[in-house]
């Protein structure tokens, strides 16, 4: 049975990835690529016949869950996993609540987003472990719903962090960071590991896309 999946995502760049990713298998086929949500409805409106939808969160327009609310409501049939680099749980919450099938990071490998895909499309509900653990506690919780909601705003950056990260989106390594700002490459490494934590992320990409979505920098 071969597959026809839809990506949603305003970064070209990583729509290629997740496009080169889904190439390895020959029984997907990715249909077309939007770069938000009202591009993404515009093309099902010509052209519905899509299994799975890979949808990014934060895009211009019209974001993910928005997207994913008007989409369940009109195609219902069309199973949509939520790919982000988002794993806070006022996104998990919404996500969910909008009808999202599923919520990954953007870090997994090639095939477990294949076997994520077959899952469900028969009717599983695949998720990354530590989002699986989130939507435990939110159902345990659902006041963290709130809770979460103020911690995403709260996100607040040193003046040094800042300007890290800056200089990460620029491409430069943790030596060339160290000479641009007079400080030694241990101490960039830490300030990036804070980073890292308090952005709630896992690699220098994640940092940089993250931090520009919530115009930290």
């Amino acid at each position: 049975m071969n597959l026809r999946v839809a990506i949603a995502e305003d970064n070209h760049f990583l729509a290629k990835a997740i496009r080169e990713k889904l190439s390895f298998f020959e029984d997907i086929t990715v249909k077309f690529i939007s770069r938000n949500g009202a591009e993404l409805i515009g093309k099902l409106a010509e052209d519905h016949r899509v299994d799975v939808i890979l949808m990014d969160i934060q895009m211009p327009e019209m974001d993910g869950i928005k997207a994913t609310e008007l989409i369940k409501n009109q195609y219902p049939q069309i199973k949509i996993i939520m790919l982000t680099v988002y794993d806070d749980d006022a996104y998990v919450f919404k996500a969910i609540k909008a009808g999202a099938n599923g919520y990954l990071l953007k870090e997994i490998e090639a095939e477990k987003l294949y076997n994520s895909i077959q899952e469900v499309i028969n009717d599983g509900a695949p998720m990354t472990p530590s989002i699986a653990l989130k939507t435990l506690n939110l159902l345990r919780n659902p006041s963290l719903e709130f809770d979460s909601k103020e911690e995403v705003e709260e996100i607040k950056l040193s003046k040094r962090e800042t300007e890290i990260l800056i200089q990460l989106s620029k491409g430069l390594n943790y030596n060339e960071i160290a000479i641009n700002l007079s400080i030694s490459p241990s101490t960039v490494r830490k300030h990036i590991e804070n980073i890292y934590k308090k952005l709630q992320v896992h690699n220098k990409m994640e940092a940089v896309l993250k931090a520009q979505k919530r115009n930290l920098i």
